[in-house]
């Protein structure tokens, strides 16, 4: 029977980290969180439970979780963010798989709450997340703020019963504001990598997203909630290349 370190990363998350941890208790072997100097109560509540609790600068969603996932014990890894939770049939089924393990990593869908509604289309569900895997033949990568982990063999991965529940936004005023935050780090990364942004890209790319989540992905099922959602996809995404316009011009030269 292998060990499972569960592996969670947080900052201000006391509206949600004791229900991560109550539902990670009785499925993995150690529990390892990994904390940017929260300024709320998150601290003394993982204190509450069997936790290694290390606090660390924060150093980008992608270099972060890949720290936390260096200060586990065990190789075989269940990752969570503070404001998730495991599934009852996604807790049986990783007890399941600790004595039947076969693959490099699993995928389990994320079911997301959204002001209190649980969404059920657009591109919110089902929202495929490789989250249990064997942390010698997988990192987290991507562009942040959108990390992925990164198998070295993809096709060698499996898919578990079950859902990881998110708690997300939980106002509309909330969700602007982490639209403003994560489009801000998104055209950061992108300037970074040398990502250009024609004015084509800054009408098409934001229609097109909303578009497929509200129309073919059926967001419009979700009512107003699912409107909104369907919404800010687009909003972020034109936000994401009008800053990165942004920074291309503030990074030309000034004429003298």
């Amino acid at each position: 029977m292998i060990k499972l370190s569960g592996v969670i990363i947080t900052f201000n998350e006391e509206r949600n980290i004791e229900r991560c941890l109550k539902s990670l208790l009785h499925v993995v072997d150690e529990i390892v969180v990994v904390d940017s100097f929260s300024t709320d109560r998150t601290k003394s509540i993982c204190e509450k439970y069997p936790v290694t609790f290390i606090e660390q600068a924060f150093l980008g969603y992608i270099e972060q979780k890949n720290f936390a996932l260096n200060q586990a014990s065990y190789n075989y890894i269940v990752s969570l963010d503070g404001d998730e939770a495991l599934s009852e049939t996604l807790q049986k089924e990783l007890i399941y798989l600790k004595s039947n393990w076969t693959k490099n990593g699993y995928y389990a869908n994320r079911f997301n709450n959204f002001c209190g509604q649980w969404i059920k289309h657009s591109d919110w569900y089902p929202n495929k997340k490789l989250r249990v895997f064997d942390r010698r033949v997988a990192q987290w990568e991507g562009i942040n703020p959108h990390d992925e982990i990164v198998l070295q063999n993809p096709k060698n991965s499996g898919q578990l019963k079950g859902d990881i529940l998110h708690w997300t936004y939980q106002s509309y005023s909330e969700f602007n504001k982490k639209t403003e935050h994560f489009s801000t780090i998104a055209a950061k990364a992108y300037f970074d990598l040398g990502k250009k942004a024609p004015m084509w890209k800054l009408i098409w790319n934001p229609t097109w997203a909303f578009f497929k989540a509200y129309f073919l992905r059926l967001g419009v099922l979700d009512g107003f909630n699912g409107f909104m959602i369907c919404y800010q996809t687009g909003n972020i995404t034109f936000l994401k290349y009008a800053k990165l316009r942004e920074l291309y011009q503030e990074a030309k030269p000034s004429k003298t």
